[in-house]
């Protein structure tokens, strides 16, 4: 009796079985497969009668993640995945950065699954027009001519989902699936429990930790009351999926526009192409098969989404109403069942962990999906909680490590919206504003995060962005030429100027990276900054000049 309180419940419920002479003890292991019961070594928490160590919520990137790294961090560890869903559907944040392109490669070892199953992304190109009967080779192109020198990624997320939750298989992780969580007890140090519909039938568990990675469903957040919405950014997102998009280096363009195809070095269909106008931005990313992913993210105080007969033809009429999408999606067709729509994207919860649960990834929070930084914050989140969990089950104290990440967590993610998207939807329409804040948002992040993860990225993914002094010189130094843009953007467009350089000019640089070479960039980004600088004055002095020769004029008329 006294052995069979450590085993686990999958090993106590098979011993039982055995002992009643009901199966053979040659068939113990298809017991075990059948009762869906953990089969893991022993060791001191089974001695409290937990069926897992760790029970993770949510299979997707996060949760598989966190438990493949916890898995090879401790092999010995009891981990529960339980997926509501039977398959992965392809959801957005399908571009990925050099951040977590790194975690990937270097962290998760998938080098070689990216480069033989999804797509090499090649940067970011941003477009922009001041008309809708513009010339497609009169709009304003701002990106790299070369190749990226870190890599990065386009990924249909349902299959890369879906190979990180293999592999968190393979690596002795038990799954359930489909199973839908219905009852969730946090008992601290004592023990969680979680209550679950599989197969029809009701099934619990007791564990150690409770892990939630349900995304945007933010499980936690809720259930504690936690979750705290971002009214200062309220950005709606509505995006699909479409076929015969036109290609963006095809013989046929280098015939039509030779100067827009001998420009360039690289490919421009491979990078995340965006279009963008006051108050609204929309992406263009190729997935591995030929499908094209779409979407645009509009701030609803600037910008509202044309009305139409419905969601799919909405965004594709927008799409058509731009120069270069109508180039691009002029024989375009929707994917049908493949449209959706988000309103009120940022979020986050005010308290990411306590003694016997954590959340990771988009449970934690979400800021905005420009510039892609969603997969980074999954990529710190997971990280940093499967060390903590690592530690934990091998007996050391994590209280610390529990204060740390519900002290940072609210700091990063506040220090990102700052520094990062505080009211750029304002200025992001105007290509002098815009291409200033890329080339400098873009050289920040080299520099602080970039940078860092290639050096040592073991050390770097357990340090959240935004961290020590370091982090608030670098919020503060581009939250201050933030709000700089934001002001002149006001500036443009209650003087008419807003976008009238959209137009004649095209903008390929050679790429960025993460040493001291960056110093071009920041130089080029700081350079145009302050040309619009300039340019404000004028505008500040001529709508002086009008208001004076208005004032002389009814000066004149009540005399008269």
């Amino acid at each position: 009796m006294a052995a069979s309180r450590v085993l686990p419940l999958r090993a106590q419920r098979t011993q039982r079985i055995e002992n009643k002479g009901f199966i053979s003890a040659n068939s113990a292991t298809s017991a075990a497969k059948f009762f869906a019961f953990p089969t893991c070594s022993i060791h001191p928490v089974a001695a409290m009668n937990f069926d897992y160590d760790v029970v993770i919520i949510g299979g997707a990137f996060s949760g598989a993640a966190t438990a493949l790294m916890l898995k090879r961090k401790r092999p010995e560890a009891c981990v529960l995945i339980i997926e509501k869903t039977a398959e992965f559907d392809r959801k957005v944040g399908e571009s990925t950065t050099e951040v977590s392109s790194c975690y990937m490669t270097r962290i998760l070892g998938l080098t070689h699954y990216l480069g033989h199953h999804q797509l090499a992304k090649q940067g970011l190109r941003l477009w922009f027009s001041n008309r809708p009967d513009q010339r497609f080779d009169d709009c304003v192109e701002v990106g790299t001519r070369y190749q990226s020198r870190l890599p990065s990624f386009q990924v249909d997320r349902a299959k890369l989902d879906s190979h990180i939750l293999d592999l968190a298989v393979q690596a002795g992780c038990d799954l359930w699936r489909p199973a839908k969580v219905t009852n969730l007890e946090l008992n601290n140090g004592n023990g969680q429990k979680v209550s679950t519909v599989l197969d029809g039938g009701e099934r619990t568990v007791r564990a150690r930790w409770v892990i939630d990675a349900t995304g945007r469903a933010t499980m936690f957040a809720r259930k504690l009351g936690h979750l705290r919405p971002n009214t200062e950014h309220p950005i709606n997102a509505v995006w699909a999926r479409f076929t015969d998009v036109k290609e963006w280096d095809s013989y046929e363009w280098r015939q039509r526009f030779p100067d827009y195809a001998n420009d360039c070095r690289t490919a421009r269909e491979w990078a995340t192409n965006h279009l963008f106008g006051r108050g609204w931005w929309l992406w263009i990313i190729p997935l591995h098969g030929g499908d094209v992913s779409a979407g645009i993210v509009y701030d609803s105080r600037i910008f509202k989404l044309p009305e139409g007969r419905s969601l799919g033809q909405r965004l594709h009429d927008h799409i058509l109403s731009n120069p270069v999408g109508r180039e691009i999606f002029g024989a375009a067709r929707v994917i049908e069942g493949d449209v959706h729509a988000l309103s009120m994207l940022p979020y986050h919860s005010e308290k990411v962990c306590g003694d016997g649960w954590a959340t990771v990834g988009d449970a934690a929070g979400f800021i905005d999906p420009l510039y892609s930084p969603g997969l980074d914050a999954c990529s710190y989140t997971s990280y940093y909680v499967a060390d903590l969990l690592a530690r934990s089950l091998a007996g050391e104290d994590v209280t610390e490590r529990l204060r740390h990440y519900n002290q940072q967590y609210p700091i990063t993610y506040r220090y990102w919206f700052e520094s990062l998207y505080k009211d750029k939807y304002y200025y992001m329409g105007d290509a002098d504003l815009m291409s200033a804040a890329l080339l400098l948002d873009v050289s920040s992040y080299y520099l602080g995060l970039v940078r860092a993860v290639y050096r040592d990225p073991e050390c770097a993914f357990l340090n959240l962005p935004f961290t020590g002094i370091g982090g608030r010189f670098a919020r503060n130094a581009m939250r201050f030429y933030g709000r700089r843009l934001v002001a002149l953007a006001n500036r443009r467009w209650a003087t008419g100027y807003y976008g009238k350089r959209n137009a004649g000019w095209r903008e390929l640089y050679d790429g960025f990276v993460p040493d001291t070479r960056i110093r071009k960039q920041i130089s080029r980004g700081l350079r145009r900054w302050w040309k619009c600088e300039v340019i404000n004055i004028g505008l500040m002095l001529r709508r002086r000049t009008t208001v004076s020769a208005d004032q002389v004029s009814a000066a004149a008329t009540e005399a008269g």
